[in-house]
């Protein structure tokens, strides 16, 4: 069993779910330095070992990893101290939002021989899972070409204080799925261009970075992708339009997978058509919470997943090269979406002395 501490339990509520149900992980100790965040927590899963003082996990001797969900600038010193303390870590995404912080990581690392996951959910989705599996299989051929979005009515958002400051962007909090499912299947994106723009809605409540994007990827080999993101607008019926979506079209056939409405769809080589919807069973294990808040099974995948990298010696993707990679192409598209012109990736890697992986 792999002994578990979790940072930060806002979004780590999934993470406690995740591990007190899992036959390979243990729950050591969880932090916050919000003490009444650590009770609610107690209080809500009968678990009641915590602290306050993050060095409590850092220096206990029963935990193995530690999972990290504190906010995005705090990133890169909590992943360097777990590695200093000789700790793997599971750290949620974005990984860092500094990309001058990569040299000191990766050097973290290779000093601990400990291992760093990112935590991109939503390639542990079921549908993702299954659209992973027959690409790989061959059933749609060679990829030509990937479709990604990830649309949501976040209008909710709008009336929270910290959702209109400069600080914030969707980019890096909403989008970063669908960009983790272009780097998944196109790992060596060398150019990116965007557009993006604030919405009225978005205007009327004083959000100061865009709501409403679209890009387009390069490869090294040619081949394009495309990513939008709507965050401020009513959306489509989920029967109609998944909020989250990825398609691949191949040579000889195509898939798509739709996140929270846990269904998939792929036509395959030899003509044909099938569509998988998981019924009761998956939506409670994915689902555990009100509404479809706090994907708990994907974090329970991700963290198995995790768990066995530690225990059999392979590399968990997406690693801490991959994870920097990725925030390299969002910086990318943070800069086509402020300049208006395409930006490679290679000049951005350069700027911060990272050799490219």
């Amino acid at each position: 069993m792999i002994g578990v501490g979790i940072l930060g339990l806002g979004e780590g509520r999934s993470t406690l779910s995740a591990v007190l149900n899992s036959k390979k992980l243990t729950l050591v100790k969880m932090c916050d330095i919000s003490e009444e965040a650590c009770r609610k927590r107690a209080r809500e899963f009968d678990f009641h070992a915590y602290t306050t003082r993050y060095e409590e996990l850092l220096s206990d001797p029963g935990i193995d990893l530690i999972a990290i969900y504190t906010p995005d600038h705090l990133h890169a010193d909590h992943v360097l101290q777990a590695l200093r303390s000789g700790k793997h870590v599971v750290c949620t995404k974005p990984f860092i939002d500094d990309l001058s912080r990569a040299g000191e990581l990766l050097e973290a690392a290779r000093e601990s021989g400990k291992r760093v996951f990112v935590g991109q959910s939503s390639r542990f989705f079921e549908p993702a899972r299954r659209q992973r599996s027959d690409y790989e299989a061959g059933v749609i051929g060679n990829l030509i070409t990937i479709e990604s979005h990830y649309n949501a009515d976040h209008r909710w958002f709008l009336e929270k204080p910290w959702a209109l400051s400069s600080q914030f962007k969707w980019l890096y909090g909403g989008l970063s799925h669908p960009v983790d499912f272009i780097r998944w299947y196109l790992p060596d994106i060398t150019e990116v261009m965007g557009y993006g723009m604030i919405s009225e809605n978005g205007a009327k409540a004083g959000l100061k970075n865009h709501d409403t994007m679209h890009f387009i990827f390069r490869a090294a080999d040619g081949r394009i992708a495309r990513v939008s993101g709507t965050y401020t607008s009513p959306t489509q019926p989920t029967k109609r339009d998944s909020g989250m979506t990825c398609i691949l079209r191949g040579t000889e056939g195509a898939s798509q997978a739709d996140y929270h409405e846990l269904r998939y769809s792929v036509t395959t080589r030899e003509g044909e058509e099938r569509m998988i919807h998981w019924g009761d069973a998956q939506q409670k294990y994915y689902f555990r919470f009100e509404g479809e808040s706090h994907h708990a099974g994907e974090y329970q995948n991700y963290l198995e997943y995790m768990a066995d990298s530690i225990e059999q010696g392979f590399t968990a993707y997406p690693d801490l090269k991959e994870g920097i990679g990725t925030v390299a192409l969002l910086q990318a598209m943070d800069r086509s979406l402020e300049t208006g012109q395409p930006v490679r990736i290679a000049e951005l890697l350069s700027e911060y002395k990272i050799t490219p992986f």
